[in-house]
């Protein structure tokens, strides 16, 4: 009786587990079965739910529940605190499994050209965002003694530092915040937030419902010029092309208009600034200058050489994330991805490296929102399952699911599985229930790994 098809996924974020809910709804899964094994190397699933969506954001937590009934099928293994390459390497998974699928996300800033960028006082969002959701390798305390704050970029992650940064603690308590964040957030001195993009309000890359969500807050003021307000044939075109681009618009343009009411806490979105640099003094930011722009007709920019300082001593860079390299696996270093074509992994000899693959943002780039990984899942997917049939794929020496077991065991490396998740969650839920919390994320790596029965 031929066995099932073993397949290593590294990486449990959604666009790994979009991977395995693709495999197991295919063909092959019925005849002749498919093994998947899933490798994280936190000891908790979910990764960017998790580690990268704010707090605050219950509904996008949401997802996670129909993540579960994917890990929830007996197919599924999952193996947490595993790092690829040093607990186990390509060429360890290829003794394994008939092919590997890579679906690790991006943790870095992506860098920004400008003078300052290195002074003390500047920050990369993806590192707030690593410490207010709990990140375990990073530090527990973060400086928030800056009343005025700069954010750099039109996106989500802007919008959501910008929001955490201008929310008070007492806001945030109910969700699932660690003890050691609703402390540093208590000391947040941060009353006044600006927020800066450098073309106009048509091609900021914002999410409809997460920009109105900005003005739920009791707290918070957002405060938009309505000289901010323009658009050029290339908006135009761009505002009747896309709903969503328009939407963003009108909320912005409503905004514009209305009188500046009496929240404490303001947030200022400007548009048609590009930052020009981080100004210093003795080593600290003391200021931000942009330059003004203005449309060229396309929808893109042009520098006006009016330049304007800003009073702010801490900035903010939100201008996208970068993936961490992969050992053993070609690199474009411009765009921070894998190669490949379709899915699969690309080599500078334009062939394709065999039964290896990529999906989600270390194939395309951190773009998109959490759902766009499902169609990257299925094309990469498909071109494996096609590689299968065609006799494409290598064949494992040891396809056994114990002998993976038996291998992390004789290396001595402490792992988290699916019914250790289990644990972990009524564990974090336990702990939020004294304070009517959902639950009370856990930081320490240790901690995660005793209650997860690691």
């Amino acid at each position: 009786m031929p066995r099932p098809l073993r397949v290593a996924i590294v990486g449990a974020g959604p666009a790994g587990i979009y991977a395995a809910d693709a495999l197991l709804k295919s063909d092959v899964a019925a005849e002749p079965g498919v093994s998947i094994d899933l490798f994280e190397r936190m000891p908790a699933p979910f990764g960017l739910i998790r580690y990268g969506v704010a707090p605050d954001h219950p509904r996008i937590k949401g997802i996670v529940t129909a993540l579960h009934q994917v890990l929830d099928k007996p197919q599924i293994r999952l193996f947490g605190n595993v790092d690829y390459p040093g607990d186990i390497s390509l060429d360890d998974l290829r003794a394994f499994y008939d092919a590997v699928i890579f679906s690790t996300g991006a943790t870095a800033d992506r860098a920004l050209a400008v003078p300052g960028i290195e002074l003390d006082g500047s920050y990369g969002a993806a590192d707030f965002v690593s410490w207010y959701d709990g990140h375990p390798d990073v530090p527990r305390t973060w400086p928030l003694e800056a009343e005025k704050v700069a954010v750099l970029g039109v996106g989500n992650v802007a919008l959501d530092v910008a929001r955490i940064l201008a929310k008070t603690a007492e806001e945030l308590l109910p969700t699932e915040i660690p003890p050691n964040v609703h402390e540093g957030l208590k000391a947040n001195k941060a009353v006044e937030i600006h927020v800066f993009g450098r073309r106009g309000p048509a091609q900021a890359k914002f999410s409809p419902m997460e920009l109105r969500e900005l003005d739920h807050s009791p707290t918070i003021e957002v405060v938009v010029d309505p000289e901010d307000i323009d658009y050029d044939a290339g908006s135009i075109a761009t505002r009747r092309g896309n709903k969503q681009a328009d939407m963003v618009a009108k909320t912005l343009e409503n905004w514009a208009i209305r009188d500046v009411g009496e929240r404490p806490h303001k947030l200022f979105l400007h548009f048609f600034e590009s930052p020009d640099e981080i100004l210093g003094e003795d080593g600290r930011v003391v200021g931000l200058r942009t330059e003004r722009t203005a449309l060229d007709g396309t929808g893109n920019v042009r520098g006006t050489g009016e330049f304007k300082d800003w009073d702010v001593t801490a900035v903010y860079r939100a201008v996208g994330y970068l993936s961490d390299k992969l050992p053993k696996l070609p690199w474009d270093i411009d765009s921070g991805t894998v190669p490949d074509e379709g899915g699969r992994v690309l080599q500078e000899s334009g062939e394709h490296l065999t039964s290896t693959y990529v999906t989600g943002w270390i194939r395309r780039g951190p773009v998109g929102l959490i759902g766009h990984t499902k169609g990257d899942a299925n094309e990469t997917v498909a071109n494996l399952l096609a590689d299968f049939a065609g006799g494409r794929l290598q064949t494992p020496a040891a396809p056994e699911p114990q002998a993976v077991d038996a291998f992390l065991a004789e290396r001595g490396v402490r792992f988290t599985t699916w019914e250790g998740w289990y644990r972990l969650d009524a564990a974090e839920k336990a702990l939020g229930e004294p304070q009517g919390r959902e639950r009370v994320k856990l930081v320490e790596r240790e901690d995660m790994l005793r209650e997860s029965g690691a």
